[in-house]
């Protein structure tokens, strides 16, 4: 297998990137439609300012985060405001989404949990975005380093490294499942979402130990980003593992 792994649909080839992420966003925005169908704690006008500012969060934080993944490169290019913001990560749209939506619920009056419909939906968009990043080898940066594990993967450059991308779509996989299924996590408003942010979250802290990255104390940007997140949620987790349990 070659790496980029384009798709070919007749005469057009196209980047594996582009038809996942594409196919991320329609089948996740799919499902939200789909769980909205079944009930919802706010009305439309509501809702439609809140996913207004889950997008608009998500994609600032997501190419902020990205651009503070390489510090020197950040300093260097700050005198020029030559900011390479093409880059993108999962965890800084959730964050940067996460906040927004926490601010427009506090200016629209809101004071219900809102991201329940939410839950599954990233589930499946994130980690069908992830075989999209997996298919596009090294042009994507969200490889594994080096590993002697018979599972180890050459996506071009003859180093076998953990296919992190897949360890993600298959936490997130099961993380989904569970979601879906009628645990606890489904008697308190909110805590959906809480246990997919703390699930996914907390998966990140892990498994970009395995990744290529700038480090300062020993953790990457997104490593730090990851613990103010798992911070925040800390007072909810004693519950929600509880809920899991009993459910």
């Amino acid at each position: 297998m070659t790496f980029p792994a384009y798709i070919q649909l007749g005469p057009v080839v196209l980047h594996p990137h582009v038809v996942f992420e594409t196919l991320a966003y329609s089948t996740g925005y799919y499902l939200y439609r789909r769980a909205r169908r079944s009930g919802d704690v706010i009305d439309d006008p509501a809702r439609r300012w809140i996913l207004g500012a889950a997008i608009l969060g998500g994609l600032i934080g997501s190419h902020l985060l990205a651009a503070f993944e390489d510090p020197s490169g950040l300093k260097n290019a700050w005198p020029q405001l030559g900011l390479e913001f093409g880059g993108k990560t999962i965890v800084g749209g959730l964050i940067g989404a996460l906040l927004t939506v926490e601010w427009a619920k506090r200016v629209l009056g809101i004071t219900v949990a809102t991201g329940d419909l939410l839950a599954v939906p990233l589930c499946v968009g994130v980690a069908i975005g992830r075989i999209g990043c997996f298919l596009s080898g090294l042009e994507d940066q969200s490889y594994g380093i080096a590993t002697g594990l018979p599972w180890g993967i050459d996506i071009g450059d003859g180093i076998k490294r953990h296919p992190t991308q897949l360890y993600e779509m298959l936490f997130l996989a099961g993380l989904g499942g569970m979601l879906v299924l009628r645990t606890g996590l489904q008697a308190t408003i909110g805590d959906r979402f809480k246990g997919f942010m703390v699930g996914y979250i907390g998966l990140r802290v892990l498994v970009d130990f395995i990744k290529p990255a700038v480090r300062f104390g020993g953790l990457s940007a997104i490593q730090w980003a990851c613990l103010a997140v798992l911070a925040y949620y800390a007072p909810h987790v004693p519950r929600l593992i509880a809920e899991v349990r009993r459910g």
